[in-house]
């Protein structure tokens, strides 16, 4: 079955940096594109960053937009976002996501806060 497990979140102050990590298991990783989601409290689930199978085309959202990269590697089956340069507004919980097999896959998310 599809897995998916994020880690790296954590509290952090404004203008601090954060490496968000995705482990995939349960289809074959390097076949499909992966998605990064976060959630706001009290706000809509809304798209941050999209990296091709290869890994060649990248998208992101205008509010992370050369703040935000996000990387896989195939060979490990993860997927990363590194975010930089961090805003309060940035808090949420973030969500890898995977479409495979018809289905939306995610994960349990990890919570990044940012606060002095």
């Amino acid at each position: 079955q599809v897995q998916l497990v994020e880690s790296g979140g954590g509290l952090v102050q404004p203008g601090g940096s954060l490496r968000l990590s995705c482990a995939a298991s349960g289809f074959t990783f390097n076949g499909y594109a992966m998605r990064w989601y976060r959630q706001a409290l009290g706000k809509e689930r809304e798209l941050v960053a999209t990296i091709t199978s290869t890994g060649g085309s990248t998208n992101y959202a205008d509010s992370v937009k050369g703040r935000f990269t996000i990387s896989r590697d195939n060979a490990k089956n993860t997927v990363h976002l590194q975010m930089n340069s961090l805003k309060p507004e940035d808090t949420a919980v973030y969500y890898c996501n995977v479409w495979w097999n018809r289905l939306d896959y995610w994960g349990q998310g990890t919570q990044v806060t940012v606060s002095s």
